[in-house]
């Protein structure tokens, strides 16, 4: 069963679901439902895929499988808008079935208005490519990508994907100004606290909401190391919302 989280000061209209690794849920203000990087089948995630009933807006950050997950089945089966980098919408249009229809290939820069919301895609300093079925070659899925989405009520929420800190992330305060950012922490494959506590101060965020850590033992960043990470930078007032695996914040 999903617990509630009601003593954090966000959005009183948005719900936001960790469901272990870098797989959120979001429930808007409008009703619509936003799944990001959905691998439901990550060892710590309380639902499995095939309960998922209904998704509006599909967004996956990029395609290393345990971001692009259950998307496949999930997209097909609920006709959820999805748009992505422009390499993966390619690879859709050939595999996804069904749902092909809804899947609007973009790149960093640009904005998608979509069932309601504004989907804004940008930069992450990581890697993408994975096996291919046959395990002889590298599927290329095109850049690993984060997403700044706008909400029905002006709320935005940015969903970092799997990156290292980088500078540019202050152009992403500049630009679009994001109330609450989904950072990873693990380290090891992407960010830890440390540099996860610069990315909100490039940001500007009040609200963290950390993920992409405690999956596997190798992911170590823990969310009080980076509240001490955030206080030796003056940060300490910054709320981290750290969920377990199931929990909603609202």
């Amino acid at each position: 069963m999903t617990a509630e989280v009601t003593d954090m000061s966000l959005d009183r209209d948005t719900s936001i679901t960790w469901y272990g690794h870098a797989c959120v849920e979001v429930v808007t203000p409008g009703g619509a439902t936003i799944l990001i990087d959905p691998w439901f089948g990550n060892p710590t995630s309380p639902k499995e895929a095939w309960s998922v009933d209904r998704c509006d807006l599909m967004l996956v950050t990029h395609g290393h499988s345990d971001h692009l997950g259950d998307a496949l089945q999930i997209a097909s089966r609920t006709q959820a808008a999805w748009p992505c980098i422009h390499e993966m919408s390619l690879w859709l249009a050939r595999n996804l079935g069904g749902g092909r229809e809804a899947v609007v290939g973009m790149n960093k820069g640009g904005t998608v208005s979509t069932v309601g919301m504004k989907v804004t895609m940008t930069t992450a300093d990581h890697s993408a490519g994975d096996w291919n079925a046959g395990g002889e070659t590298t599927l290329y899925l095109g850049e690993p990508a984060g997403f700044v989405v706008e909400l029905e009520n002006g709320f935005k929420l940015y969903h970092a994907g799997d990156t290292a800190v980088f500078g540019d992330m202050r152009l992403i305060r500049d630009l679009y100004a994001p109330d609450l950012a989904m950072l990873p922490i693990g380290g090891h494959y992407t960010m830890g606290p440390r540099e996860a506590a610069l990315a909100v101060e490039l940001l500007g965020v009040g609200h963290v909401l950390p993920i992409h850590y405690g999956t596997f033992p190798i992911l170590a960043g823990t969310p009080d190391e980076l509240r001490s990470e955030l206080a030796a930078r003056g940060l300490g007032s910054v709320e981290v919302h750290a969920l377990e695996p199931g929990e909603t914040l609202r």
